[in-house]
C-alpha cells in the first residue's frame, strides 16, 4: 500500500475515533438526547454497516465473535455514553484513553511482563496524570462521569484483548456489534420512560454508530497490516487530542490548564511504555 494512503487511512481512522466522543456530546449535551436510546442506535447502526462490509467482502468470512466480547462491547457503549452526560468531550476521551492502555498494560503484568525502568517511569508519570484530572477542584471532572467513563475504557480495554487472537477482526467486529446491538435496545426499552429523541440527536447517533465506529474500525483494520505495531500503537495517542479539538471547535468547550497537564502527562507516559515494550518485542 503506498506511503500517501497509508497515511491518509490512518489519520481518516483517527479522526473516526475521536468522532465518536463529538458526536456523542453534541447528541447528549446539545440536543438533550437520552444515553440509552444514544447507545442502542449507534451499536445498531454500527452492526448494520459492519454486517453489510462482511456481506459484500470478496472473500467473505462467516459471522465471527462471541457473546462475552459483545458484553464487553455493550458495557463500553453503554457506559461512554451515560459518562458523556456530565463530562465535557477532551477529558472523557482522556479518561477512556487511560483506562483502556491501563486495563492492557495490567493484562501484560498480571501475565508475567517485566516492565523496564523507562516503561516503569513512563507508568508513573501517566497515572499521575490520571490521579491529577481526578483530584477535587474547581475544573475537576464530575466523579460520577467519571467512574462511568473509567469503567467503559476498561471493558474496552477487556474487549481490545479478547480480540487480539479472535480471528478474522472485521467478521469478528460485526459479529459482536450484531450481538450487542440487542442488549442495547433492551436498556432503551427498560429505560423508555426516559426516552428523548430528536431529528438531530438521532443523525449524530447513526453517524457515530455507522461510519465513526463501522467505516471506522473497518478502515483501521484495512490499514493496520501496513503499520509497524509501534506505530500503530503510538498513532492512537492522538485520538484524545483530536477530540480535545474537537469538543473547542463544535461545541465552544474550554480547555483548562489542569487537562492540559493531565493529557501531557498521560499521552506522554504511555507513549513511554509503548515505545519501550515495541522496542524490545
Amino acid at each position: 500500500m503506498p506511503i500517501v494512503r497509508i497515511v491518509g487511512l490512518t489519520f481518516l481512522a483517527m479522526v473516526a475515533f475521536a468522532a465518536n466522543s463529538i458526536l456523542c456530546r453534541m447528541a447528549l449535551a446539545d440536543n438533550g438526547m437520552d444515553a440509552a436510546s444514544f447507545t442502542a442506535i449507534r451499536l445498531v447502526s454500527g452492526a448494520l454497516v459492519l454486517w453489510t462490509i462482511v456481506q459484500l467482502s470478496p472473500t467473505k468470512k462467516p459471522k465471527g465473535g462471541d457473546w462475552w466480547s459483545a458484553l464487553a462491547l455493550f458495557a463500553y457503549a453503554a457506559g461512554f455514553s451515560f459518562a458523556y452526560i456530565s463530562l465535557p468531550t477532551a477529558t472523557g476521551a482522556l479518561l477512556l484513553f487511560g483506562a483502556v492502555q491501563a486495563t492492557m498494560i495490567g493484562y501484560g503484568l498480571y501475565r508475567g511482563e517485566r516492565l523496564s525502568k523507562r516503561q516503569t517511569m513512563g507508568l508513573v508519570v501517566a497515572i499521575s496524570g490520571l490521579v491529577g484530572l481526578m483530584l477535587p477542584g474547581l475544573s475537576s471532572p464530575p466523579l460520577t462521569g467519571a467512574i462511568l467513563m473509567l469503567a467503559a475504557g476498561i471493558a474496552w480495554g477487556i474487549y481490545s484483548l479478547r480480540g487480539k487472537n479472535a480471528g478474522d477482526p472485521s467478521s469478528v467486529t460485526a459479529g459482536n456489534f450484531l450481538r450487542a446491538a440487542p442488549i442495547a435496545v433492551l436498556l432503551a426499552l427498560f429505560l423508555f420512560k426516559n426516552i428523548s429523541v430528536d431529528t438531530a440527536g438521532f443523525l449524530y447517533a447513526v453517524a457515530s454508530g455507522a461510519l465513526a465506529s463501522g467505516l471506522g474500525y473497518s478502515i483501521w483494520y484495512a490499514v493496520l497490516p501496513s503499520l509497524k505495531a509501534t506505530n500503530a500503537a503510538t498513532v492512537q495517542l492522538s485520538v484524545p487530542i483530536i477530540a480535545a479539538m474537537g469538543g473547542i471547535l463544535f461545541l465552544g468547550e474550554p480547555l483548562s490548564l489542569r487537562l492540559t497537564i493531565a493529557s501531557v502527562a498521560i499521552l506522554g507516559g504511555t507513549a513511554l511504555v509503548i515505545s519501550e515494550k515495541q522496542h524490545r518485542s
